[in-house]
């Protein structure tokens, strides 16, 4: 790589880390056959790409884009419209059960409250409800 091809680059992009990333994408898009921009004269692919960067003839933008759609992963399930669906009825199941424990928890005084433990919870005394921080 000639130095003064670099040079020229990184008046165009200050950034050497982002200058490498979009040099080496378009190697690799010169690689996979994009057409050139600017003429080869015996280099090689990342010296033709930071040639055309020096020149301004690739547009940094769609670079970019491109190194971006590159790293990122993209997993696509197969009908996401329907776990939405049940997602939406989920929430709606929890938020009406929430209701109902308030309202009958309102209803109750302390002592019903224990009652009502005592059906659930047969093995577990009033005692060990109360006593629970202990």
């Amino acid at each position: 790589m000639a130095r003064v091809t670099v040079e020229d680059c990184v008046t165009k992009v200050p950034n050497r880390f982002d200058l490498v990333m979009l040099a080496s994408q378009r190697a690799r898009e010169i690689s996979a056959g994009a057409p050139l921009i600017v003429e080869r004269d015996n280099d090689k692919n990342p010296v033709v790409a930071l040639r055309e960067i020096a020149e301004d003839a690739v547009s940094q933008d769609e670079l970019r884009e491109s190194v971006i759609s590159g790293m990122q992963k993209h997993n696509e399930r197969d009908e996401p419209e329907e776990e939405a669906a049940e997602l939406d009825a989920l929430s709606g199941e929890t938020s009406e059960a929430e209701a109902g424990a308030a309202e009958v928890e309102s209803e109750m005084d302390g002592e019903g409250l224990e009652a009502a433990l005592g059906k659930i919870f047969e093995d577990i005394t009033a005692d060990d409800v109360t006593n629970y921080d202990d």
